[in-house]
Parts: structure tokens; C-alpha cells; sequence
């Protein structure tokens, strides 16, 4: 059998990122992905023939310390130059543009509010952004450099001052809601500032333990939580860090499923051996590092009869029901929305937090959304090579879509939810109808079945407080390292969590390196 130093289980972009570090530093590393091609959420999808998109639709805080360590521009990562205002629409087509720090669309009040807010928000992401790339300490019988990592936790909270502090330990697991409402009147305002602490999660406006938190993860980086779409769109990050991993000698092998994580037993207990594929192949290897997500990798690759029942059984309890669906639409041509010279940017359907929160108890009990809310982005407006000349793709993110519908999903499913989706835009684009060539709705079991993720959960395990930071998937396996020898966590079930950052597998890197 053939022997490395490294096997990484799936090439996501996490799986990427780890597998660039350590054969960087000298491993011999294989990556296996199941799929056709590497990317898992953000590969490139032809869901029409001409007509590309991901199920990622745009980048928010990827690591810079990544990019940079990995020279990704020499293998073709660029970002916009110019980040994507997002825009609250209205049905009167008055309107909301947020542009980083500036504000058009609501009254003084609000736009003064939104300045005190978004200056606080920032100190706060900027006290937290240095511990996203790191290895939570554990909580009891650490080594020194986690006594190390929480004295500058403590003293990062200590240089905030007196008043920012007592102010970061009020709102950090205050719902979004909360939040909104005590700083702002503007219905269109509120929704659009808490979207970004409740996308990709199972949280609404008014749950607690989440909201905030997410909202700070993603403003960790210097564009603080403005999006862009890169050249060749999301597929494009996928391409550069391949090429990058490539080039520092890791070896990609894409449609090779891993059936097993193999374990051995000795007198001094139980190891990693490597992986057996679903063709049969064993391949061997020092260790067995996983970017797939906690429940399938402990439950279904290693197996249980390996784990101890309390380990198990927490694994088991991880929260992973995802609750985003995807709209995919082929045009004929640019659509146009009342009241915008070009869509442009992104577009958030919610006309207030009730909306948002009506949609989400529609999910919670296992029904359609009645009224959906959504986010939505011209992708082939930034590269034209997503669709043919003078046609466009649509991509919508759908919230809340339940991954347990009642009395399951099928094909006539799927069609209401689209239907209904596409209604939701006709209201701000009133020809949308006249313009499409073909749509797909990829539902939480649709991206659960093509990524293999369970759940179809975004971030793999939901992002709680209580599946956050030295806790994230959970206790014995939050330091990257499992209960196996050997085994190691880089996806997004790890800390810090999902979205296209590439910290997961930053930190698994230098935690396997050490």
C-alpha cells in the first residue's frame, strides 16, 4: 500500500488550505474528494448548459494571512477592487445602500445610529479577529501556549476599555432583535444589519446566543464583512488554492470517496492507519486529517466502536439542520428592479425583522415559508464568463428553507419553494418571469446529498454559543485533535466556523506542524 505522511478526507476549501500548509512545511500529502472536482460549496455548478454559479455566491472575510502564505495572486485569487454595497429593497423602490460605512436611504437618526454602531461593531471584531486564527485553549489542563492564548484574550478584552467591555458582554448573546430595535426605527435598516448574523444558521431575530457573535466573525477582516465576487466567481478561490497546494507538492484525487477512516489497535490503544475508498483501495498514512463535516466523520468514516459512548453521543447531539436553500436562475437578460439602475450589489428581500422571524417559524415547524426572505446577487455583473454574451445567472441564498420538511422532499416540493421564491423577486423586478430560461431550488437535502454534508449545514455544526470556540464541534475535539490518535478536524465544524475564510484549515495546519 502506498504510505503519507498526510491523507486529507475532502477538498473544500478548508481541505485545501491545510493540505497547501503541511506540504509547505515538507509533508507528503494527498487529498481525496469524492465529487467530480474539488470545492465541496464553492465548486463551480453548470446548473444550465453556458450558465455557472456555487452554492458559496461571493466571499466576505477570507483570510489575508492565508492568501498571503499561500501566494495566492500567483495563482490567480484577485478581489474586486470594489466591494458590493448591500441594498435593502423596497417595494416603493425607495431604496436602502449600505457601502461600508456609509449610509442612503433612511433618516438622520438612523444614519447617526448607524455610524455609532458601526464604529462599536468594529472595535469589537477587531478585539476578536486575532483568536479566529488560532487554537482555542482548552478549558482545563492546558499547555503553555494555551495559558498564553487566553492572557491575550484577556488582555485584548482588558485594551477595549471599561465602557466598550461592559457593552461587548451585553450584546454577545443578545438577539438580533434586541439589537436592532434599541438602535434603530427603520423596518428595512434593521433587516438588512441583522442578516449577516442569522444567514446560514438556525437562529431568527429574536433567538438568543449566535446573532452577534456571527456578526463580529464576519467583519474579522480589513473589508469588515463587505463582500465581492472574485475573478471566475467563487469557483475562482477553489482554482487558486489548488494550484497553490499543487505547486507545494500535495496531491489532489478527485471522484476517490473515502468509505473508512481505518483504525488499528495496540497494546499502547488505538491509531490511525489511513483510509480505505470506496473501490476497495487502502492507502496508508501518519494521519488522517478530516475537512468533512464532525457526525459524518466520527459516525459514518471512523465508527463508533472506536469513540467512547459519551463522546459518541455528544457528537450525536450536535445541532446541524441546515436552513438555507438556493435559487438558480438562467436569464435572457438583465433583469431590472424598480427603482435601482443596476442590481448590483446585494440584494436583500426582507422587509422587516417580523418577516424574517414569520419565515423562520414557518422552517421551525416543518413548512414552506410562506412568504420567503433572501439575499440576492447578480454574479455574471462582476464576470461575464458566468453566463453567455448579454444573458445573466441569478443566485439566491433563501432563508429559512427546513432541512426536515413535513412529509419529506420531492420534486413537487422543490417546485413550490421555487415558485414561491421567484414570486418574491417579481415583486421588485416585475419581468423576471418573461426572462427565464431555467431556474433550479437546491434545498437543504439537495446540498446535504450532492456535498455530503450532513444536515446541509452551511458551517457543518451550527453557530451557537454553545458550539463556539473551545467548544466547537465539542470537548475533545475542539483543539483540531480527536480522542484517535491521528485523527485530526480541518472543516468547518471546527473553530472558528464556516463561510469561505480558510481558517479552519489554517489552524489544523499549524496545530498538526506543532
Amino acid at each position: 500500500m502506498d504510505r503519507y505522511d498526510s491523507i486529507i478526507v475532502g477538498a473544500g476549501h478548508n481541505g485545501l488550505v491545510c493540505a497547501a500548509y503541511l506540504a509547505r512545511n515538507g509533508q507528503r500529502v494527498l487529498v481525496l474528494e469524492a465529487a467530480p472536482a474539488p470545492g465541496g460549496l464553492a465548486a463551480d455548478r453548470e446548473f444550465h448548459p453556458g450558465f455557472h454559479t456555487s452554492i458559496a455566491h461571493s466571499i466576505g472575510h477570507f483570510s489575508s494571512k492565508v492568501a498571503g502564505d499561500l501566494n495566492l495572486a500567483a495563482h490567480g485569487f484577485t478581489t474586486a477592487k470594489r466591494r458590493l454595497p448591500v441594498l435593502g429593497l423596497r417595494l416603493n423602490g425607495e431604496h436602502l445602500v449600505v457601502d461600508g460605512d456609509s449610509l442612503a436611504g433612511v433618516g438622520a437618526d438612523d444614519a447617526a445610529a448607524y455610524k455609532n454602531h458601526r464604529a462599536r461593531m468594529g472595535r469589537f471584531a477587531t478585539t476578536l479577529s486575532p483568536f479566529w486564527l488560532k487554537t482555542m485553549p482548552r478549558i482545563s489542563g492546558g499547555s503553555l501556549a494555551d495559558w498564553t492564548t487566553f492572557g491575550r484574550i484577556g488582555f485584548n478584552l482588558r485594551r477595549m476599555g471599561r465602557e466598550d467591555f461592559r457593552e461587548f458582554l451585553r450584546v454577545a448573546s443578545l438577539p438580533a432583535r434586541d439589537l436592532m430595535d434599541e438602535q434603530f426605527s427603520d423596518a428595512v435598516l434593521k433587516a438588512v444589519l441583522s442578516w449577516d448574523g442569522l444567514i446560514g444558521s438556525k437562529l431568527a431575530p429574536r433567538s438568543p446566543n449566535g446573532a452577534v457573535p456571527a456578526m463580529l466573525y464576519r467583519m474579522a477582516e480589513a473589508a469588515r464583512g463587505g463582500h465581492s465576487i472574485p475573478s471566475g466567481g467563487v469557483p475562482g478561490l477553489i482554482q487558486s488554492l489548488q494550484r497553490a497546494a499543487e505547486s507545494l507538492g500535495a496531491e489532489i484525487r478527485c471522484a476517490a470517496e473515502v468509505r473508512r477512516i481505518l483504525v488499528g489497535g495496540s497494546s499502547a490503544g488505538l491509531a490511525v492507519k489511513g483510509v480505505q475508498l470506496a473501490n476497495g483501495e487502502q492507502i496508508e498514512a501518519a494521519r488522517v486529517v478530516s475537512a468533512v463535516d464532525p457526525k459524518r466523520t466520527f459516525l459514518d468514516l471512523v465508527g463508533v466502536r472506536y469513540l467512547d459512548i459519551g463522546f459518541t453521543n455528544r457528537i450525536r447531539r450536535l445541532r446541524c439542520d441546515g436552513t438555507v436553500g438556493k435559487l438558480h436562475l438562467a436569464l435572457s437578460g438583465l433583469p431590472e428592479f424598480s427603482g435601482l439602475p443596476q442590481p448590483n450589489g446585494r440584494m436583500i428581500l426582507a422587509p422587516d425583522m417580523d418577516a424574517i422571524e414569520f419565515a423562520f417559524d414557518d422552517a421551525k415547524h416543518g413548512e414552506l415559508p410562506v412568504h420567503p426572505v433572501m439575499e440576492i446577487l447578480m454574479p455574471s455583473l462582476a464576470d461575464a464568463s458566468l453566463a453567455p454574451p448579454g444573458q445573466h445567472v441569478l443566485s439566491a441564498q433563501v432563508l429559512y428553507v427546513p432541512y426536515r420538511l413535513k412529509g419529506g422532499w420531492n420534486d413537487a416540493a422543490g417546485e413550490r419553494m421555487r415558485e414561491r421564491a421567484i414570486d418574491a423577486i417579481a415583486q421588485y423586478a416585475p419581468r423576471i418571469r418573461e426572462q427565464i430560461i431555467h431556474g433550479e431550488f437546491l434545498t437543504p437535502e439537495d446540498v446535504a446529498l450532492g456535498c455530503r454534508v450532513t444536515g446541509g449545514h452551511w458551517h457543518h455544526v451550527e453557530f451557537a454559543l454553545d458550539q463556539m470556540l473551545m467548544m466547537r464541534p465539542t470537548y475533545e475535539a475542539a483543539q483540531y485533535q480527536t480522542p484517535i490518535p491521528g485523527l485530526y478536524l480541518c472543516g468547518a465544524g471546527c473553530h472558528p466556523g464556516g463561510d469561505l475564510t480558510g481558517a479552519p484549515g489554517h489552524n489544523a495546519a499549524q496545530e498538526i506542524l506543532r
